[in-house]
């Protein structure tokens, strides 16, 4: 594929990422406190955190799978139902106050975000090597309507499920449904061509990367970016949603209301999709792991400022809550850059799967990790721990590009 990516596949897929993004902030805006509230336990509200980002590694093999065998759109179709009726299913146990329905909703839920982030990698398959970069970010850029939005409208969406008589916080889980279901029919109904056709696709099993449609392995230098990029996108998602799930929870300690918590998750949020396209262009011009150091040092930055903050500061919460954010997209836009280019075509969509399992993993151990941390030893220790794993994106991606005498991403 030669030149710009498609326009309309692109902006089918754009459009459809304002839709599913205000669906993608409803779990991180509220899902600790609803947990909190419905578990009576501040050291167990990362569970829903550490729940759906689980689900959405189950969530990111089955849609890698999918997509390999019968092409993106029937995969992230499916992906986005199954995000609907996690939500629902959110809804429902916030109803009965069933902490064993709760559960399991949230693993699904989890599907949901999984199909937001692994949109990403069919605006890649629109875009040759030289404009991979952009179009990653262009994708990621949509989300940050919705998912901004999505924060702001705690309030709006709690007072319409008092009306329906559910709980307050279960209500951006019903805005959650909508858009994921608004998302799926978008893309089942607008997404052609399809971006991975059926040429491209492997003939033999989805999940063996190692093996090129030639039958011959691996490069060093594709192994090399394969699992820098990997590496780069662990981290920062490990340290984003422990420092990020707590944030309301500590908020809330300080007598601050749903309404500054939903605030701050916003902006914070923005900062995660907005800068995407000077990140993309960063990536294209400049390599991978340029941008990948850079990560580390912003969520550096982060972490120790969140560690200073008075606790009564919401501005300087604020402000490390967005530099959390943007080193997360210098991560997630340098890492899948550098996943792309290392796979081979014929099995890139089922290897792209494998690779979120992990990053999700790493969201869940985030998640899980960051209640008992904050429990026990405070917001500042938390914010501080976040911010020296952070640190370690750099020499990986200094070693990378040593090892690929840096090369440039192209």
């Amino acid at each position: 594929m030669n030149g710009a990516a498609p326009r309309r596949p692109l902006a089918v897929l754009v459009f459809s990422q304002v839709l599913s993004g205000a669906g993608l902030a409803a779990g991180i805006t509220v899902g600790a406190l609803l947990a909190e509230d419905m578990l009576g336990s501040t050291g167990l509200a990362g569970v829903p955190s550490a729940l759906f980002t689980a689900g959405s590694a189950l969530g990111a093999v089955a849609i890698g799978r999918l997509s390999q065998r019968w092409g993106r759109r029937p995969g992230l179709v499916l992906g986005y139902g199954a995000g609907v009726l996690g939500s629902l299913g959110v809804v429902a146990a916030a109803a009965l106050n069933s902490v064993l329905l709760l559960f399991p909703s949230l693993l699904v839920y989890g599907a949901g975000t999984a199909t937001n982030l692994m949109a990403r990698y069919a605006g890649a398959e629109l875009a040759p090597p030289d404009r991979r970069g952009r179009a990653v970010s262009t994708v990621l850029f949509a989300t940050t309507l919705g998912a901004v939005a999505g924060p702001n409208l705690v309030t709006v969406t709690g007072d319409l499920a008092l009306t329906w008589g559910v709980p307050r916080l279960a209500g951006p889980f019903l805005l959650a449904a909508a858009a994921f279901g608004a998302a799926a029919a978008v893309l089942a109904c607008l997404l052609r061509p399809e971006p991975l056709p059926p040429e491209r696709r492997a003939d033999g099993p989805p999940d063996d990367w190692t093996a090129s449609p030639a039958g011959s392995g691996p490069t060093a230098g594709q192994r090399r970016g394969l699992a820098a990029g990997t590496a780069v996108m662990l981290l920062t998602q490990l340290v984003m949603i422990a420092l990020m799930t707590m944030t309301p929870v500590h908020l809330r300690a300080h007598g601050h209301g749903t309404e500054t918590a939903g605030l701050v998750i916003a902006l914070h949020v923005g900062a995660m999709f907005l800068p995407s396209p000077l990140t993309g262009r960063w990536v294209d011009r400049a390599g991978p792991h340029r941008v990948a150091v850079a990560s580390g040092v912003t969520l550096l930055a982060a972490g120790l400022l969140a560690a200073l903050a008075p606790p009564h500061s919401v501005p300087g919460l604020t402000v490390a809550l967005v530099l959390l954010g943007v080193g997360w997209n210098f991560g997630l836009v340098s890492g899948t850059a550098l996943v792309t280019e290392a796979l081979p075509p014929a099995r890139r969509a089922a290897s792209q799967g494998l690779v979120d399992v992990g990053i999700a993993l790493a969201g869940a151990t985030g998640g899980m990790a960051s209640g008992p941390l904050l429990a026990t030893s405070g917001f500042p220790v938390l914010a501080l721990v976040c911010g020296v794993l952070a640190a370690a994106v750099v020499p990986v991606a200094v070693l990378a590009a040593r090892g690929d005498g840096g090369a440039r991403c192209s």
